[in-house]
């Protein structure tokens, strides 16, 4: 079944399953903030079935080096090998899911295409609408790992922008920097995981969990569309940063954006966290997007 969207809602994920031919390659990447052994524990206890497991911290994200953000993009040839060793190949399709609101699965999903992939997409609301669904969950031990594949980086699909490129830009307003964060911690008001309180200045705020539904599942690809272009106004996509705290949610920003057919935006992959560690970088406070003050250096 080839993939023609970034989003497979259940029912169209449980026929695929039921057809002739290869199955999907089915990614769990469950994950908790506060505890990062909870999603392994979940998956062992109910996941779809055949899934297999990628953890944030330790698949989907690189070595921290204390001023490259807290979830630092993996290295290419890494994520590649990790994506291999599930069994997959250059043409494998590929569903990625969580059991929360799909900033996980977007990761993947980002990386893929980072990484060059294009045949995968995301699980419409994930773990919570596969059951509500009332399709089969498998629990226990899992089959034998899988043959390694052919999984190979290629040119990359997804753009970045890192710290020292957004910075220069910043006087010239080249880019419109998006922040997928709670709107309290865009504002400064509460900062319950970085050091620092703030957003990076100049960028407007998008939080991750205005693209769902109430059940979790993307709202329509026409009401995203409509959302986000009253925030971008005549901006092209092409200067579009979408940030987060450190690179994930920003993701879930970029999954809505190509759901709405909004093409083209970049991630600034270290976000806030690798943002407010940089000696001397801007730090601005309050609902506007420019009012700011400069830590020392």
């Amino acid at each position: 079944m080839p993939v023609a969207a970034p989003l497979i809602d259940a029912g169209g994920l449980s026929r695929w399953l039921a057809s002739p031919g290869p199955p999907p390659l089915i990614v769990d990447c469950s994950f908790d903030l506060g505890d990062p052994a909870a999603g392994p524990r979940a998956h062992a206890a109910a996941r779809l079935p055949g899934a297999r497991y990628l953890h944030l911290e330790r698949d989907l994200s690189g070595k921290r080096s204390g001023r490259n953000g807290r979830h630092p993009l993996p290295e290419r040839a890494a994520f590649a090998e990790c994506i291999a060793a599930l069994g997959a190949g250059d043409d494998t399709l590929m569903v990625a899911y969580d059991n929360g609101d799909g900033m996980c699965a977007a990761r993947l999903w980002w990386l893929l295409r980072w990484a060059g992939h294009t045949a995968s997409c995301v699980l419409d609301g994930g773990f919570s609408a596969w059951r509500a669904a009332g399709q089969p969950v498998e629990t226990g031990e899992h089959a034998p790992a899988p043959r390694r594949g052919g999984f190979s980086p290629r040119a990359p699909l997804a753009r970045t922008v890192d710290y020292p490129e957004l910075r220069a830009a910043l006087a010239e307003r080249r880019y419109l920097v998006v922040d997928a964060r709670a709107p309290a911690r865009y504002r400064g008001e509460v900062e319950s995981i970085d050091p620092v309180a703030g957003h990076i200045p100049g960028a407007v705020n998008r939080f991750y969990r205005d693209n769902l539904q109430p059940d979790l599942r993307f709202k329509p690809a026409a009401q995203l569309r409509a959302e986000w272009l009253a925030l971008l106004g005549d901006r092209g996509l092409e200067a579009v940063v979408s940030q987060c705290g450190s690179g994930v949610t920003a993701c879930h920003n970029l999954l809505a954006l190509e759901l709405a057919g909004l093409t083209g935006a970049a991630l600034y992959p270290g976000s806030w966290s690798e943002w407010c560690a940089q000696p001397g970088a801007p730090v601005a406070r309050g609902a506007g997007p420019w009012p700011s003050t400069r830590r020392p250096a």
